[in-house]
């Protein structure tokens, strides 16, 4: 295995760069190249070697966690299309966007005071086709439309759906206990 710590994850598994991808595919080059720089198979080597060995690993295990996480994926293809998603630093969101936030927490908290855990699925339910919705939208701008600014607000929307779906499996989860 060559020593191009540089490459990007992409290359590193021979895919394709971009949001869509095949996930036996990834499944596959990752355990062939975990395979191939196991520090198992340069423990008889000089120290050198099982450095190399142990560095291509935790960069392979990096990229595998980063592409198979299509939230994480998407924000790396955005970073190597130079768009920061300034997730941190810009919360501004459409006015429609934040209001249905603001009623899905509030659905979420009644169904919680009400101890309703049937409600809560429901609620998950529901959530998870929106998440379903915004990957989709990902998807379109990054793949197809290559419109990589509604893709980083698309992302920044993702981050929430995924927060409050968080939020829904612990109070699920608070009640089954």
């Amino acid at each position: 295995m060559s020593t191009d710590f540089s490459q990007d994850f992409f290359a590193l598994f021979g895919l394709s760069p971009g949001f869509h991808l095949v996930p036996l595919a990834l499944e596959s080059a990752y355990h062939d190249l975990q395979a191939r720089v196991h520090p198992d198979k340069f423990a008889h080597l000089p120290d050198a070697d099982k450095r190399v060995s142990m560095q291509w690993a935790t960069r392979i295990n990096e990229a595998y966690r980063t592409l198979k996480n299509p939230l994480s994926r998407a924000q790396y293809f955005l970073h190597l299309n130079g768009v920061d998603t300034a997730a941190d630093s810009n919360t501004t969101m459409p006015a429609e966007f934040l209001m249905e936030q603001m009623e899905w927490r509030e659905a979420v908290d009644e169904a919680r005071i009400a101890e309703d855990a049937g409600e809560l699925e429901k609620l998950l339910l529901r959530l998870r086709h929106q998440h379903a919705d915004v990957i989709g939208e990902i998807e379109r701008d990054l793949d197809h439309s290559r419109d990589y600014q509604a893709a980083a607000a698309a992302v920044r929307r993702l981050m929430f759906v995924e927060k409050l779906e968080h939020d829904l499996l612990d109070a699920i989860e608070s009640l089954e206990s």
